[in-house]
């Protein structure tokens, strides 16, 4: 159970802070409810006899924090190359709760919008995953939205050009330059 103050993430919809617990008579059913103010002035009710079941939990704190961070800095983790089939992979992380599965698919198709580009579905995913995982490290880093989305760029950033670069860098000193023949001729054609 939480209490008025409390911090906590609802799935798909990011975190935010629990302003009251309310009874409301809805549909002719009494049922308490959390009031819970999420970022931009948001108001979401959640049954409070519903809340494990739909995954609500507390904010994580300043180190877990940091290993949501770790997360955004290796580098992406396989995923299917239909769109459709990475699309719905990613839902269920998203749906998931989990922040660290979230910071996953941020990471992910950040590094795939770099290579070639999204869907508008998987941009409008990407851009809705970002908010969630802002909304949660803003609380547990007790930082600005600004702040938490340029430091979610930079370590984005940073590991993609650590994560490309070695994969782009390659030592050529080894490699042949010429064509050789497989036939044991030089190249040269002989006139008789």
């Amino acid at each position: 159970m939480f209490n008025v103050g409390d911090k906590i993430v609802y799935p798909m919809h990011g975190a935010g802070t629990i302003d009251a617990i309310e009874q409301k008579d809805i549909l002719g059913e009494k049922q308490d409810y959390y009031i819970i103010k999420m970022p931009g002035e948001v108001k979401v009710m959640v049954p409070i006899s519903k809340a494990s079941e739909v995954g609500v939990r507390n904010v994580i704190n300043k180190d877990e924090a940091g290993k949501v961070l770790q997360v955004l800095e290796a580098d992406e983790t396989q995923m299917p190359n239909n769109w459709n089939k990475r699309y719905k992979e990613n839902m269920e992380k998203m749906k998931s709760g989990d922040i660290y599965e979230v910071a996953d698919v941020v990471r992910n198709l950040s590094y795939k919008q770099k290579e070639k580009g999204l869907s508008t579905g998987e941009k409008k995913m990407l851009n809705n995953a970002k908010q969630i995982l802002i909304s949660e490290l803003v609380l547990a880093e007790h930082a600005s939205a600004d702040e938490v989305e340029n430091l979610i760029e930079n370590k984005i950033n940073i590991s993609y050009e650590e994560h490309r670069n070695t994969v782009n860098t390659m030592d050529t000193s080894n490699i042949v330059s010429k064509f050789i023949p497989f036939n044991g001729s030089t190249g040269a054609t002989t006139q008789n």
